[in-house]
C-alpha cells in the first residue's frame, strides 16, 4: 500500500468541507452512494488529541487505528508485544519485574516468559484463531486487526526507532514491526489477565517433591479437627491475598438510568472503569467511524482496535469487574513414591511435562537459555502457590483451569457491543459470544431503558456440582464464609471424581461454561448499576438470584455500592436537596466528583465523640504512647466528608479507616446496628464508638502520619499527586473502601509514590428522543505515555480540576473543533 500523510491545522469553513466529502451518511444524512466514507482512512484530531477515525471499511479504520495508537503510545505497545512473546529476559534481563496481569509488576520477566512460552508452545492463539466464530474472530475483526498491524507499522517505518519521541524505548532493540499474531496474544493476554497475576508463579515454579512426598504419606492422617483447622488457615490466607490483590488492581462503577430517572433525555450511563494509570492496561480513546456500518466512540485497552466501553448512536454501555472467579482449582491426590502420579476414578493417571526454554540476556550481555519443566493433569496446570501464599504439591496437588484459556470471544464480544442498536441487542451479543472475561455490563439506549447483565464466560459449577465436589477449603472460599472483604468465590474441586470436572452445557459457547441463560439480567426504567459488588443489588427494589459461582447474595455491601445507591435513588426521587429530580450531567458529573465519603457519613460524628473522650488524648498503641488530642478538632472541622484536593482532615480519615476495618468485610467492624438483609444499603451503621478498635485505630492514624512527616492537618493536595514532566498535579479521589466513587489508589511506581489505579476513562452519556447523544468525557491520565507529548498531562489537569471534555459525535461538531488536525494516511 502506497502511503501519504496530509496533516494540517483546517479552518472551519475547510474542514467542514473535507467532513462532507467524507461521508454524507454520518450523523442523519440519507443513505446513498456516499456512504463508503472516504477513499483513504482519515484521522481528525480534535482537543486533547482525541482521534476520530473514519474509513470505508474495517481494515482501513483498523490502519488508523493503529497508526494513531502507536503514535501516543508506541513504548507501551511495544512492551506489550516483548511480554506476550516471551522475549522480556532476552532484552531486559530476568530480574526485572513483569506485568501479565491486573497489578503492576507482579512477577519476574523469566517467570512471565515462561508462562506466555508455554502458551505459545501449546499454540492456544493459533487454535483460536483458526476455529469459526464465536470460538473464532468474526471476518470483521480479522480484517480491523489487518488493518491495525499497517497502521502500528507505518507509524513505525515513518518515525524511525531512534527517532522516537518517548524516551522509554528510543533506539530500543525491543522496538520492532509487529504480526497480526502479535496483536492476537496481547488480545488474549488481556483476556486471561484475571488468572495470571494469581497464578502465574506457582504454575512455572512446581517441581515434583523428593521424599517429603513419602514422609508425609507415612505420618499419622490428621485428625478431623485438624483437617478443619488446616482448612480455616488456608481459607483465610487465601482469601486475604484475593481480596488484597482485587483491591489493589482493577475496580469500576457504573450507573444506568432509565427514562423514569433522566431529565431531559430518555437515557444516561456513567461510566467509571477503575484501572491502572500505568503499563499495558491504560486506556485510550477514540471514535471509530465506518458510514453505515459502525460509528462509536470512547475507550478500549490499549492496543484493541474496537470500543471496550463507550456509546454509539442508541446504546451507552460500560464494564465494571465482577465477582466471578475466572479460575478454579482441582485437588488431585498423588502416588508419595512418585508424585507425578495422580488418582482419578480409582485408577492412577500420569501428569505431562513439557519443556519450556526461553532466551536470557546474561550479565556480560551474552544471550544464554532457560529452561524448565512445567507439569500438568487432565484440569490444566499444576500450580504450587497462589499469590505467593504455598499450595504444597505434597500427598496431593493442585491443578488450575482457566476458564478464559480457550478465550478469543472477547474480540466478537466488543465488535458487535460497538453496533448494537439497543439494551436487548447487547444481552444478545452477550450471550451469543459468552466473551466477556471477568465483566458485568451496564448499559442505557435511546429508548429510555437500563440493563445490568453479568453475562460472561463463568465456570459450570452449578449449586449442586459444588455441594457435591468442593474441599473442605474450598467450601470456605466459595461460599465465603470468612470475615474478609472482596473475596471472589474460588473453587477447589475433588480431583479424585473425574465427575467433579466443569460440567459441559449444550447451551454455552464453550465447554465448560456455565449456560449463559442462568446468567442475571436486570432490565430497569429507573436505574441500575454496579461498583464491583455481586449482582445482587442491581437496584434494591429487585434483588436478583443467581448460581453462587456468580458470587453472594443476601449479602452486606461495600459502602462504594451503598453510595452509589443511595446517590442515585435520591436524585430520581428529587430527595438530594438539589433543584428538580431526574439526572442531567450536571447532577451526574456532581455525584462522582463531590467526592463524597460513605464512611464518613457513618461514623465521623461517632469517631470525633470517641477521641474526645480519651482521658488525657494518650493511647497506648503498640509500646508506643500516642496523644490523639491534636486530631481531635481537625476531624472535626472535616465536615463535608469529601476528598476535594483542598479537604483537611480528610487524609486523617482514610489512615484511621485503614486500621480500623483491616481488610475485613465491613459488617466486621464494631456497628451498634448490625448488616439487615432487608435493608442492605443502609445497614450496618451506628459505629461503637466505646470500642477499643475505634480508640486504637485512630491512634495507630495519628502514629502513622507522624512517622511519615505528615501534618495531621494536611490537605489532600499535599500528600495525593502525579508527576507529569516535572510538575505536581493535585488528584482528588480516594481509596474505594471509603465509600468514594471517584475511586483513586496512590502506591509506590518506580520508586516514588504516585498514582497507582482508579478512575481512568470516565465518560457519561444522554440521550434524547432524536438527535446525537450528549458526552461528556475525561480520560484521567491523558491519551499518552509519553512525557514529549502535548496529550501526557492536559487531560490530567482537566481530571485534577473536575472538568470535562464536551464530545464531538457528529461530522458538523468535529468539523467545527478549533485546530483540527486531519491526517489522511494513503
Amino acid at each position: 500500500m502506497a502511503w501519504r500523510r496530509f496533516r494540517t491545522r483546517l479552518p472551519v469553513a475547510v474542514a467542514a468541507a473535507v467532513a462532507v466529502m467524507a461521508t454524507t451518511a454520518v450523523g442523519g444524512a440519507p443513505a446513498g452512494a456516499a456512504d463508503a466514507g472516504p477513499e483513504k482512512p482519515t484521522i481528525r484530531y480534535t482537543e486533547y488529541g482525541i482521534p476520530h477515525i473514519i474509513a470505508s471499511d474495517w481494515e482501513g479504520l483498523g490502519t488508523g487505528y493503529g497508526y494513531a495508537a502507536a503514535k501516543d503510545n508506541i513504548c507501551v505497545l511495544a512492551d506489550t508485544y516483548l511480554m506476550v512473546n516471551a522475549e522480556r529476559s532476552r532484552y531486559l534481563g530476568p530480574d526485572g519485574r513483569a506485568s501479565p496481569g491486573q497489578n503492576q509488576n507482579t512477577t519476574t520477566n523469566l517467570n512471565s516468559d515462561l508462562y506466555f512460552q508455554r502458551i505459545k508452545d501449546d499454540m492456544v492463539v493459533e487454535r483460536l484463531l483458526g476455529r469459526p466464530a464465536p470460538d473464532g474472530p468474526e471476518p470483521e475483526v480479522k480484517e480491523a486487526i489487518r488493518g491495525y498491524v499497517q497502521g502500528y507499522n507505518r507509524y513505525l517505518a515513518e518515525t524511525g526507532v531512534d527517532h522516537l519521541t518517548d524516551p522509554a524505548c528510543r533506539g530500543a532493540q525491543w522496538v520492532r514491526p509487529i504480526t497480526e499474531l502479535d496483536v492476537y496474544r496481547h488480545a488474549h493476554a488481556e483476556i486471561i489477565m484475571g488468572s495470571a497475576d494469581v497464578l502465574l508463579d506457582g504454575q512455572v515454579n512446581a517441581v515434583p517433591p523428593g521424599a517429603s512426598a513419602a514422609k508425609a504419606a507415612a505420618a499419622p492422617a490428621p485428625s478431623a479437627a485438624q483437617r478443619k483447622r488446616t482448612a480455616k488457615r488456608t481459607a483465610e490466607r487465601i482469601g486475604a491475598a484475593l481480596a488484597e490483590s482485587r483491591r489493589q488492581s482493577m475496580g469500576s462503577n457504573a450507573l444506568a438510568v432509565g427514562a423514569q430517572g433522566v431529565s431531559g433525555g430518555t437515557g444516561m450511563l456513567l461510566a467509571n472503569p477503575h484501572f491502572p494509570w500505568h503499563g499495558k492496561n491504560r486506556m485510550w480513546q477514540s471514535h471509530l467511524t465506518i458510514p453505515g456500518k459502525v460509528n462509536v466512540s470512547g475507550a478500549s485497552l490499549l492496543g484493541l482496535p474496537a470500543v471496550n466501553i463507550g456509546h454509539n448512536d442508541d446504546v451507552a454501555w460500560s464494564h465494571t469487574v465482577a465477582t466471578v472467579a475466572p479460575f478454579g482449582l482441582f485437588d488431585v491426590q498423588v502416588d508419595p513414591l512418585d508424585p507425578t502420579l495422580y488418582l482419578v476414578d480409582g485408577a492412577w493417571e500420569r501428569m505431562t511435562s513439557q519443556r519450556v526454554s526461553v532466551d536470557v540476556r546474561n550479565a556480560d550481555g551474552t544471550i544464554g537459555t532457560v529452561a524448565r519443566t512445567l507439569w500438568s493433569t487432565r484440569y490444566g496446570p499444576v500450580t504450587t502457590s497462589i499469590l505467593g501464599y504455598p499450595l504444597p504439591w505434597v500427598v496431593s496437588a493442585h491443578a488450575v483451569r482457566d476458564v478464559n484459556m480457550d478465550n478469543l470471544r472477547a474480540l466478537n464480544t466488543w465488535f458487535g457491543l460497538d453496533r448494537a442498536k439497543d439494551v436487548h441487542e447487547v444481552v444478545d451479543v452477550l450471550e451469543t459470544t459468552q466473551g466477556v472475561p471477568f465483566f458485568n455490563t451496564v448499559a442505557t439506549d435511546r429508548a429510555g431503558n437500563a440493563l445490568y447483565a453479568d453475562i460472561q464466560a463463568v465456570p459450570n459449577i452449578t449449586d449442586a456440582h459444588a455441594q457435591s465436589c468442593l474441599t473442605e477449603t474450598g467450601k470456605l472460599l466459595f461460599h465465603q464464609t470468612l470475615a474478609l472483604s472482596n473475596v471472589p468465590p474460588v473453587s477447589i474441586l475433588d480431583g479424585k471424581r473425574g465427575a467433579c470436572a466443569w460440567l459441559d452445557d449444550p447451551n454455552a459457547a464453550a465447554p465448560g461454561l456455565l449456560d449463559p441463560a442462568k446468567q442475571p439480567r436486570l432490565i430497569r426504567s429507573d436505574f441500575v448499576g454496579n461498583a464491583n459488588d455481586s449482582p445482587w443489588l442491581a437496584n434494591p427494589a429487585q434483588p436478583l438470584t443467581y448460581p453462587r459461582v456468580m458470587g453472594d447474595m443476601a449479602a452486606p455491601r461495600s459502602l462504594r455500592t451503598q453510595e452509589l445507591v443511595l446517590t442515585a435513588r435520591k436524585r430520581i426521587d428529587g430527595t438530594d436537596g438539589l433543584p428538580g429530580r431526574g439526572f442531567t450531567p450536571e447532577s451526574m458529573g456532581r455525584l462522582l466528583f463531590a467526592d463524597n465519603s460513605r464512611a464518613a457519613d457513618l461514623t465521623l460524628n461517632t469517631t470525633v465523640a470517641a477521641c474526645q473522650g480519651v482521658a488525657f488524648g494518650l493511647v497506648l498503641v503498640d509500646g508506643n504512647l500516642v496523644d490523639i488530642r491534636e486530631a481531635c478538632p481537625i476531624l472535626a472541622a472535616w465536615k463535608s466528608h469529601d476528598y476535594t484536593a483542598d479537604s483537611r482532615g480528610s487524609w486523617l480519615f482514610a489512615n484511621y479507616w485503614h486500621f480500623l476495618q483491616g481488610g475485613q468485610r465491613v459488617d466486621k467492624l464494631p456497628w451498634r446496628v448490625p448488616f439487615d438483609p432487608k435493608d442492605p444499603v443502609n445497614t450496618p451503621n451506628s459505629l461503637d464508638g466505646g470500642s477499643s478498635a475505634v480508640r486504637d485505630s485512630l491512634a495507630r492514624a495519628v502514629f502513622a502520619m507522624r512517622k511519615a512527616g505528615i501534618p495531621l492537618n494536611a490537605a489532600l493536595s499535599d500528600v495525593q499527586k502525579i508527576t507529569r514532566a516535572g510538575e505536581q498535579i493535585p488528584i482528588h479521589g480516594s481509596f474505594g473502601a471509603l465509600g468514594v466513587l471517584n475511586v483513586i489508589e496512590p502506591g509506590q511506581v518506580d520508586g516514588k509514590l504516585d498514582i497507582v489505579f482508579g478512575s481512568s476513562f470516565v465518560q457519561q452519556v444522554r440521550f434524547t428522543a432524536d438527535g446525537p447523544p450528549e458526552t461528556y468525557s475525561v480520560l484521567a491520565y491523558s491519551q499518552s505515555a509519553n512525557p514529549n507529548s502535548p496529550h501526557h498531562a492536559d487531560q490530567t489537569k482537566l481530571f485534577a480540576a473536575g472538568g470535562w471534555v464536551t464530545e464531538r459525535f457528529t461530522e458538523e461538531q468535529i468539523a467545527a473543533a478549533p485546530d483540527l488536525i486531519v491526517e489522511v494516511l494513503d
